[in-house]
């Protein structure tokens, strides 16, 4: 397998003036793209990170977010992804786990990231993604980046990730309510970058539209499908539904990415029939529980339109099944089928089993196994954990139940289901004890109800001291 410093530079060289990447106004081709890469890693690399390291960066979307999901590992450096919607505190318990030598932030995140470099010993080297002077302390971005020639260094041999190495480690409180480092290879994710966009129905030379967090690896995997597919990646800083809509009409999107409260959004906005859709092509949800109502009215809302689903956990790179466009032909299509979450990639080797890890019979409701090379290196610095959880070569679907019968169905969770909260959303102890703090409680549940529009949203049941008097309901 190809390192990602070769993929790049197979594109670059193929298709040299192509666009790879537009932000902001900006395009950037494919042979722009892999000498910004080059001067990014430069940066890193005289700043004194060096294989094995971890670079974190805690921004919005952007260009250079998407170049920092190559030029870390181009040095064998570790990029860790940090979720900007967690509290500083929280931010520094996933800082003070994986010890980064060096913190990129956004200019406007420049306080929060300083609060956190001085909890932080391990922190070295503070760049700010910008490309005005840096704030005092810090090195700027831009000025480096792309000011290297369109080739590898002779000091950057040998130092590039292999196949097996961790290249990026993303946090998710997954069952746990505590944010734990999961690692994944440069193998574990050009596995899944290479077998879904057949499957999903991506094609090369698109131009996709990437508006999701790109800290979430629901759309930090298409970053590197749209590399080896010689995509135009067109990246919105967040989702706002009038500007994705813009940027349909403005670049004549192909794909797009969506969670099924973000497709909600767009069909309910009043603008929504004033745009130019007309380039769409192929529609591709996941990440939550998708209602049917709301994807019928999607399929008839955009009839020309494809939809394909694609399900997994950031255990798996993310992705361990498909329901294809196919699938949800309206020719051949069955309410069944829009209710499962499709078939298993080819490389994914999945069992419903029973307690006992046997096999079911299918129809059986039991627990969801996997294996196969998309399968996380493990939890950072938690071995025991790791080892804990995998079960002979096996990693579970935690709390999830499920039947197969040539599809994989999940019950509760295509439902909007509770399971689907229970193992993804689950909320840490403390926000239940902030909770019970906050209304003079004696003991408090948090839990997720289903929801026709967010899929879920997030309640709590406190009982009361007998000092308080009875609270209202918010």
């Amino acid at each position: 397998m190809l390192r990602i410093a070769d993929h790049i530079s197979r594109q670059a060289h193929r298709h040299p003036n192509r666009p790879a990447v537009s932000f902001g106004g900006d395009t950037f081709s494919w042979a722009t793209f892999e000498k910004r890469c080059w001067g990014v890693a430069t940066l890193l690399f005289d700043l004194g990170v060096r294989a094995g390291d971890r670079v974190a960066y805690l921004g919005l979307n952007s260009h250079r977010y998407f170049e920092c999901y190559y030029a870390p590992s181009r040095i064998g450096a570790i990029l860790v992804p940090l979720n900007i919607r967690l509290s500083v505190t929280e931010l520094v318990e996933c800082v003070a786990d994986c010890t980064p030598k060096a913190l990129i932030m956004d200019p406007h995140l420049v306080h929060e990231a300083r609060s956190i470099a001085s909890t932080c010993p391990s922190i070295e080297v503070l760049v700010c993604a910008t490309s005005e002077a840096a704030p005092e302390g810090m090195h700027a971005y831009d000025p480096v980046a792309g000011q290297h020639p369109s080739a590898e260094p002779d000091h950057f041999n040998g130092l590039a990730s292999q196949d097996s190495d961790t290249i990026v480690i993303f946090y998710t409180s997954g069952t746990t309510g505590r944010a734990k480092g999961v690692m994944l290879s440069h193998s574990s994710l050009f596995t899944n970058a290479i077998g879904v966009p057949p499957v999903l129905g991506l094609k090369e030379g698109e131009t996709h539209l990437l508006a999701g967090p790109m800290f979430h690896l629901g759309a930090g995997s298409r970053v590197y499908s749209a590399l080896l597919l010689g995509a135009h990646t067109v990246i919105l800083p967040r989702f706002d539904v009038v500007e994705v809509l813009n940027a349909i009409e403005k670049y004549r999107i192909q794909v797009l990415v969506l969670v099924p409260t973000m497709l909600a959004m767009l069909l309910e906005h009043p603008r929504f029939r004033t745009f130019d859709l007309s380039s769409l092509r192929l529609i591709t949800y996941g990440a939550a529980p998708m209602p049917i109502a709301l994807l019928e009215r999607a399929m008839s809302a955009l009839p020309d339109i494809q939809f394909g689903q694609a399900y997994g956990m950031t255990e798996v790179s993310p992705v361990l099944t498909v329901l294809t466009p196919d699938e949800h032909d309206p020719m051949q299509r069955k309410v069944d089928r829009l209710t499962s979450v499709g078939r298993p990639l080819t490389y994914v080797d999945l069992r419903v089993v029973d307690s006992a890890d046997r096999a079911l019979e299918p129809g059986n409701k039991g627990e969801i196994i996997v294996r196969g090379p998309n399968v996380m290196n493990g939890y950072w610095k938690q071995p025991e954990l790791t080892a804990e959880v995998m079960r002979g070569g096996f990693f579970p679907i935690p709390a999830m139940s499920a039947t197969w019968r040539g599809r994989l169905r999940l019950p509760g969770w295509t439902a909007q289901g509770d399971d689907h909260h229970r193992r993804r959303k689950r909320l840490p102890d403390r926000d239940g004890k902030r909770a019970v703090a906050a209304s003079g409680g004696g003991a408090c549940a948090v839990f997720g109800l289903p929801d026709d529009f967010w899929g879920e949203t997030v309640h709590a049941v406190v009982t009361l001291k007998q000092t308080r008097q009875p609270m209202k309901t918010h």
